[in-house]
């Protein structure tokens, strides 16, 4: 498996190897002995699956603790592209972010830490996303920051008229008026 790391510590982009013939393919989407060394947690508490239409948007979200979750997040139909912000408030990179492309056909494997706003644009009709979290939901302590929000300077693609948007994420904050929990 290759693995990529970030100038932001703590995320990692994993690519697996796929293999595969005229039947199809086999990967290994988990595997606690090798994705530990990344600092990818062996337990995860909740799975989540979405369908989305293309051009949909969805976040920038968080869970604050003792609620948090880290995300280990793929795409097993269509494209996405996944964003995610560092909200660790003693963080030298506090504010910043990272996009990746994840697709179907690649079939990257993503780690999102707990400290991260995450959100994602889908580039396809009926993009299906997975992700794993190591937290279940808790209403309570969900949040957010408006997506397209100036100081993050996030390229998104598309402008906020183009994409699609729950009216929830539409009423985010801005990053400037954002209390971090973390």
């Amino acid at each position: 498996m290759q693995v990529q790391t970030f100038p932001i510590d703590g995320p990692v982009l994993l690519f697996p190897k796929v293999h595969g013939d005229d039947r199809g393919f086999f990967f290994e989407s988990f595997k606690a002995s090798l994705f530990e060394q990344y600092g990818i947690p062996k337990f995860f508490l909740q799975d989540n699956h979405s369908k989305s239409a293309k051009n949909v948007l969805r976040g920038l979200h968080f869970q604050a603790p003792p609620f948090d979750q880290g995300k280990l997040v793929r795409v097993i139909k269509g494209s996405v592209l996944d964003v995610i912000v560092d909200i660790r408030k003693n963080s030298k990179t506090y504010g910043q972010h990272i996009s990746v492309t994840l697709t179907e056909k690649g079939h990257e494997i993503f780690w999102v830490p707990s400290g991260f706003l995450h959100g994602f644009l889908t580039l396809e009709n009926d993009t299906e996303f997975l992700y794993k979290v190591t937290n279940e939901y808790a209403r309570e302590s969900e949040g957010g920051v408006l997506f397209n929000d100036p100081t993050l300077a996030i390229k998104w693609g598309v402008s906020g008229e183009d994409c699609i948007l729950s009216e929830k994420d539409k009423a985010l904050p801005l990053f400037h008026d954002f209390v971090s929990p973390f």
